[in-house]
C-alpha cells in the first residue's frame, strides 16, 4: 500500500499570506519524505483563494530539487488550459530534474470561471482532454509527435527534453466520469478517485463503480488497474484538533461546491467567502464518516475502507483551509512512525494468511 499527501493550498483570509501558503506547501512535502511518504501531489487552481498552485509542474521542479526520494504528483493538470507543446516540454523537464519521480496526473477541470479567463470554453473540455490523450503518449515516447485534431493541432514537432521514465512516467486519470475512466482503463493509466467526505455507503458504491468500469473495458479492478483514493483522515486524542482540522476540510466542501455551481461570492473579486450550504454535513457526521481520532481508531477506520476500496495509493489532505502548520507537520510525521507501518503490517499480515488458506 503507497501512500501520499495531497497539497490543496488553500488560502482562508487575508491572515495567511501567499508566501506562507505555498511555504507551507513546501515543508510538508519535505517532512513526508523523512516521515516514509511515498507521493505529494500538488493541484491546480486558478484567481481565487481556493487553491495558491497554479502550475503543479513548477511545484513538482521545484520540489525535485528539496527531496531526494518521495515520488512527485500532479493532482491535477487541467489539460484543456494548456498547449500542447509546452505541456509535453515541461513534463520532460519535471521529470528530468525530478531524476524520474514524475506522476503525470491529468484531468478535464470543473471550474468554469478559470476556463473563461483561459479563453476556453468548458463545453469543449472533454473533447480537448481527450485529444490530449491522444498527444501525451506520442509526445513523450517518439522522437517527433504531429496531431491535427478538430481543437489540438501541432505541427511535426519533437520534445527537446525527453522524460526520464521508460516509456513516459505513469498517468493518473482523475475524473467522476465513467467515460473517461473508461478510457484510462483501456489504456493501462492509472485511476484517483474520492468519495469526498461521505462513508462507507459512498465508499462500497465507488467501488461498485469502478467494478463497473473495470468490467465493461475487459479488465479486472484488483489485478488490471491501480488506483489511487484521496481521502480526509486526521489521528488525535485531542477533539479540538480534531474539530479544527474537519472545519478545513468543510471549509474545502463549501468553496469548491460554491465554484463549481456558480454561486461563490466574494468582496473583493479573489478571496471566496465561505457561505453554510444546506446539504453541509455536521461535525458528527464527519466523524462517523471520515477516519478521524485516536490513533488506534483511525487505524480502524482507514483497514476498513480499505478492506471495501482495495486501493493500491491512498492520499492524504494534509493542507486545507488555515489549519496550523506546525501541528500538521507533526501529523505527518506520526502518520509516518505508527499510523502508516501499522496498516501495512496489517495488511501483510491478512495477505499471508489468505495466501496460506489457498
Amino acid at each position: 500500500m503507497e501512500f501520499g499527501v495531497f497539497i490543496l493550498a488553500q488560502q482562508r483570509g487575508y491572515h495567511q499570506t501567499s508566501q506562507q501558503v505555498i511555504q507551507n506547501s513546501i515543508e510538508q512535502t519535505v517532512v513526508a519524505e523523512q516521515a516514509g511518504f511515498n507521493s505529494a501531489w500538488y493541484a491546480e487552481h486558478h484567481f481565487n483563494n481556493y487553491s495558491l498552485s497554479p502550475s503543479p509542474l513548477m511545484m513538482v521542479a521545484h520540489m525535485a530539487a528539496k527531496t531526494q526520494r518521495i515520488r512527485l504528483g500532479t493532482a491535477v493538470c487541467i489539460l484543456p488550459l494548456y498547449h500542447p507543446a509546452r505541456f509535453l516540454a515541461e513534463v520532460g523537464f519535471a521529470d528530468t530534474v525530478s531524476n524520474g519521480r514524475l506522476d503525470l496526473g491529468v484531468g478535464s477541470g470543473y471550474q468554469e470561471f478559470e476556463f473563461e479567463r483561459f479563453g476556453v470554453t468548458i463545453e469543449n473540455a472533454p473533447a480537448i482532454y481527450n485529444e490530449f490523450l491522444d498527444i501525451i503518449p506520442k509526445g513523450l515516447t517518439q522522437k517527433t509527435v504531429e496531431y491535427n485534431g478538430k481543437f489540438l493541432k501541432l505541427p511535426p514537432s519533437s520534445i527537446a527534453v525527453r522524460p526520464v521514465q521508460n516509456p513516459m512516467p505513469p498517468i493518473w486519470i482523475t475524473s467522476g466520469n465513467p467515460v473517461a475512466l473508461g478510457r484510462g482503463v483501456r489504456e493501462n493509466h492509472n485511476l484517483f478517485v474520492t468519495a469526498l467526505l461521505n462513508g462507507n455507503a459512498a465508499i462500497t458504491e465507488l467501488r461498485g463503480r469502478l467494478e463497473k468500469v473495470a468490467s465493461d473495458n475487459g479488465k479486472d479492478l484488483d489485478e488490471d488497474v491501480k488506483f489511487g483514493f484521496l481521502r480526509c483522515a486526521y489521528a488525535s486524542d485531542n477533539q479540538a484538533e480534531i474539530d479544527a482540522y474537519l472545519d478545513c476540510a468543510r471549509f474545502q466542501r463549501r468553496i469548491s461546491e460554491s465554484l463549481k455551481f456558480r454561486r461563490a461570492q466574494s468582496d473583493d473579486g479573489y478571496m471566496v467567502k465561505e457561505v453554510p450550504s444546506a446539504t453541509d454535513p455536521t461535525f458528527e457526521q464527519l466523524r462517523q464518516n471520515l477516519p478521524v481520532g485516536s490513533v488506534n481508531q483511525v487505524i480502524d477506520k482507514m483497514l476498513e475502507e480499505i478492506s471495501i476500496l482495495k486501493p493500491k495509493h491512498i492520499a492524504l489532505q494534509t493542507q486545507l483551509g488555515d489549519f496550523d502548520q506546525k501541528t500538521m507537520l507533526k501529523q505527518i510525521e506520526l502518520w509516518g512512525t505508527r499510523i502508516i507501518p501499522a496498516i501495512r503490517k496489517e495488511l501483510n499480515r491478512h495477505k499471508s494468511s489468505t495466501e496460506v488458506t489457498a
